[in-house]
């Protein structure tokens, strides 16, 4: 009985060897013979995207298929990176099984160039390609070089690179990494407003002197300087002044059909029937450079908003001013009165962020 067991149990390894093997022999082999052929888009294609189409198809990208030796699935992807990095960082605009196009949207493709550091509405270079895929065995395409010119919906800034910036606490002089900004009022808008504070005056015509309006944070993108009649900017005149040290509200208007811009000097108080003036005269708040902070140690009485409080005005005038409509420390122009309770406060006014002014009230 033994020896019929052994036997048996010989017999099925040398069964199960057999299957093995065959099973191995059957296995068609898998190899890369003829790559992917790129066939759209041509090598020069140009993208200029907006987000106005940015759900819609901007390309089709085709191909002819790889050849692996044999009926097997192949994973196609469409890659694009900038032009001369060799692909060493990729994005994906597309992945398909066995298929020979994939369909790329505006978003998409925008989206990957503005991964690959691509400046908004500049157009660049870019290659693209498409790999092919089985198990480990991974052929490329032919490469083709388009131009695409992205967006972006990000609100648009304007730097204020300058002679003044080393004294007035802004970094190292006419530099764009540590300059002020003006900020637009949304996305495709070119009405620009921020607060700048200027330690001396700046005279442009004077070497080294004086500023300049930058759409980037660079020199590369648009640079306004002084236009031809007061009150305006160009691409082509020389710096900007600041006939005297102060702080100031900075205003431009990018739009080629203005091209207009104003700096007006402010000093900031509060006022209201809560503060020591009343609702007549301001009470002067101190401009701190360090911080680009307002602030005030005053004595307050207790108001209760709407109708009474107080608010932040500059020059005595209600041409400035701002109040808190939502209570929530945010400020907005010629927004609803500051309630207050009785007791002595440090009031600290942040202007240094253009179009996001806030404020503190901090009881001692």
């Amino acid at each position: 009985m033994k020896n019929i067991t052994k036997s048996l149990i010989a017999l099925l390894a040398l069964v199960a060897i057999s299957c093995s093997v065959e099973d191995v022999q059957d296995r068609p082999v898998i190899e890369g013979i003829d790559s992917p052929v790129l066939t759209a888009p041509l090598a020069g294609s140009a993208y200029v995207l907006s987000p106005a189409n940015a759900d819609s198809q901007i390309e089709r990208f085709t191909w002819k298929s790889a050849n692996y030796g044999g009926d097997v699935e192949v994973t196609y992807t469409v890659e694009v990176d900038s032009k001369g990095n060799s692909f060493k960082t990729p994005q994906e605009l597309g992945t398909v099984k066995s298929a020979n196009q994939v369909s790329v949207s505006v978003a998409k493709l925008n989206g990957a160039a503005l991964a690959l550091k691509a400046a908004p509405f500049v157009a660049a270079d870019f290659e693209v390609r498409v790999k092919s895929t089985v198990a480990t065995n991974v052929m490329y395409s032919n490469v083709a070089g388009i131009v695409i010119t992205p967006y972006t919906t990000e609100t648009p800034k304007l730097w204020l690179p300058g002679g003044y910036q080393n004294a007035s606490g802004y970094g190292a002089d006419w530099a764009h990494s540590s300059a002020p900004t003006l900020l637009a009022e949304g996305y495709g808008k070119t009405a620009f407003e921020g607060y700048v504070y200027f330690a001396t005056a700046q005279d442009g015509t004077q070497d080294g002197k004086g500023f300049k309006l930058s759409t980037q944070a660079n020199w590369d993108g648009t640079n306004y300087g002084v236009g031809a009649t007061a009150g305006t900017i160009s691409t082509t005149g020389g710096n900007l002044s600041i006939a005297a040290p102060g702080y100031y509200k900075i205003k431009a208007d990018t739009d080629p059909a203005k091209l207009t811009y104003s700096a007006t000097k402010l000093s900031w108080g509060i006022v209201g029937n809560a503060t020591p003036g009343g609702w007549d005269a301001d009470t002067p708040m101190a401009y701190n450079p360090a911080t680009k902070k307002w602030t005030i140690t005053v004595v307050l009485t207790a108001q209760s908003a709407p109708d009474n409080g107080l608010k932040f005005r500059a020059n005595n005038s209600w041409d400035f001013n701002f109040g808190d409509t939502g209570a929530d420390g945010k400020l907005e122009d010629g927004g609803t009165n500051i309630g207050t309770t009785a007791g002595t406060f440090l009031i600290t006014l942040d202007l240094s962020n253009p179009r996001n002014y806030t404020y503190t009230m901090v009881k001692q």
